[in-house]
């Protein structure tokens, strides 16, 4: 472990030219800071990942590497999504850096944890997960989904750290094990638990999105709940299993209720139980196909062995022409 060890702050970027002018200089004092103290080497840099952006992201980005050494970007050739940009960015930094800490570019998370986080890690952890200490800034609609996704995501059997998103300290040696990991459905903060190695928590309060409009909106959180859920845990599948030997065992005493009602002469009143029960097995064998579809669906995904992200342009590139 070195004294001072090369940090890369990797902070995916989706249409944040609102944003990114107000951040980027905020990012840069931290960093100077850190190397001033001598907690970091000066090799140390802010590596920002373009996801595909529409507007004047990239042009930024560009243009703040012309403007500080310490600034570096890379872009992605089309929108893959935040998962694949962070990746991207570690990816990026495997090789070059001692430590990498991933963060939004937003400002909401507390960018001053990274002195803990770095101290964490000089103390002999070697992931050090960024962890919201309350969540009273959000209205109650979202505090309650959030905290509901945590407690669903550990009930399905996928090990995730509570409140943590993808704020995190990872170590060269976290990395290098984790870039064994290939498949193509990919769930950070699901996944660093899997690797193994010490880790520990820093805690800190979140604040309100600086400039610009969130782009996790109800629609994309209930798609990344389905693809952690889907991507680290059997455990529908075994629900589905349940489910079925119990409405079996359930469909078995009605026939023999039937049999012995048809027996004794008395016959089974009315045609609306009938239907309440089709109607519901119905709607049982449907939701259990789609379960098992989104499965199905991954392992197609999966065996296509598509590249997870592509890059397309680098600025260190634009540099030296």
């Amino acid at each position: 472990m070195r004294e001072k060890p090369i940090l890369y702050i990797i902070i995916p970027c989706y249409n944040e030219e609102q944003v990114l002018p107000i951040t980027a200089p905020m990012f840069l004092k931290k960093i100077c800071d850190l190397e001033n103290r001598g907690e970091i080497s000066g090799e140390s840099r802010i590596l920002f990942v373009n996801d595909g952006s529409r507007d004047r992201t990239w042009d930024l980005i560009r243009q703040l590497a012309g403007e500080d050494r310490h600034y570096k970007g890379i872009a992605q050739s089309r929108n893959r999504g935040h998962q694949n940009a962070v990746l991207a960015g570690l990816m990026e930094a495997k090789g070059k850096a001692d430590i990498t800490i991933s963060i939004d570019c937003d400002g909401q998370d507390d960018i001053n944890a990274m002195d803990a986080m770095i101290e964490e890690y000089k103390g002999g952890a070697e992931v050090v997960y960024g962890v919201r200490s309350s969540r009273k800034t959000d209205t109650f609609f979202k505090r309650f989904t959030a905290e509901s996704f945590y407690r669903l995501m550990n009930w399905m059997g996928a090990e995730v750290v509570f409140n943590h998103a993808d704020y995190r300290l990872v170590s060269s040696k976290v990395l290098d094990a984790f870039s064994d990991f290939k498949e193509v459905n990919i769930f950070l903060r699901g996944m660093f638990p899997l690797v193994g190695f010490k880790s520990t928590s820093v805690y800190y309060e979140r604040n309100e999105r600086i400039a610009g409009e969130s782009h996790y909106p109800l629609k994309k959180m209930l798609a990344l709940a389905v693809d952690g859920i889907t991507s680290l845990s059997i455990k529908p599948i075994r629900l589905i299993t349940g489910m079925g030997i119990l409405i079996s065992i359930l469909g078995i005493i009605a026939i023999i209720w039937a049999i012995v009602m048809q027996v004794t002469g008395h016959t089974v009143a009315g045609w609306a139980s009938l239907i309440c029960i089709v109607a519901f097995l119905g709607g049982i064998q449907l939701l259990s196909l789609g379960v098992l579809g989104e499965y199905i669906g991954k392992i197609y995904l999966e065996t296509k062995a598509r590249p997870r992200y592509i890059i397309s342009e680098r600025t260190d590139e634009i540099t030296e022409e």
